[in-house]
């Protein structure tokens, strides 16, 4: 699997030469980073073997809940991810998490950290209301447009 600090890289070069489009090939992998008017999207098939996929009863916990079916969401609304970068819940590992599920949120409120190339950027809610479901957990990779949270409006 690619290292998403050289990811990260790849990204920062493509917007300091201002780059649309990246392709990468070696024996184990191919990685295809394109930039659009709305931000970079990112596909990284792999040719080699990959594990089988993680289970709920792999993983355990609430945070790992299946995604919600479409009767779940009806009425939220999505807080999405502005870029690509890691989704941090918390300021930082001994805090507790900025938001959680049945926290009331307003525009300015502060939900995550995204960290891009080293720079950790505060996501606001944009939404006031009730935080209904969080759909990453803290350290995971996120991609532009990525839905984080699902919030139903007051």
């Amino acid at each position: 699997m690619i290292d998403i600090r050289k990811l990260k890289e790849l990204v920062r070069l493509m917007v300091e030469n201002d780059l649309a489009e990246l392709d990468l090939k070696d024996q184990e992998e191919t990685v295809t980073i394109k930039r659009g008017v709305a931000g970079p999207v990112v596909s990284a098939p792999v040719t080699r073997a990959m594990p089988a996929p993680m289970t709920d009863s792999d993983i355990g916990g609430p945070e790992h809940a299946p995604p919600p079916t479409a009767a779940d969401t009806s009425g939220l609304v999505a807080i999405e991810s502005p870029m690509v970068g890691t989704f941090y819940s918390s300021p930082n590992p001994d805090s507790p998490p900025f938001v959680s599920i049945g926290a009331a949120v307003s525009n300015d409120s502060v939900v995550c950290l995204i960290e891009a190339m080293k720079v950790f950027n505060e996501i606001k809610a944009e939404i006031t209301g009730t935080i209904e479901r969080i759909l990453v957990n803290s350290g995971d990779a996120v991609e532009f447009g990525q839905k984080l949270f699902l919030v139903r409006p007051a």
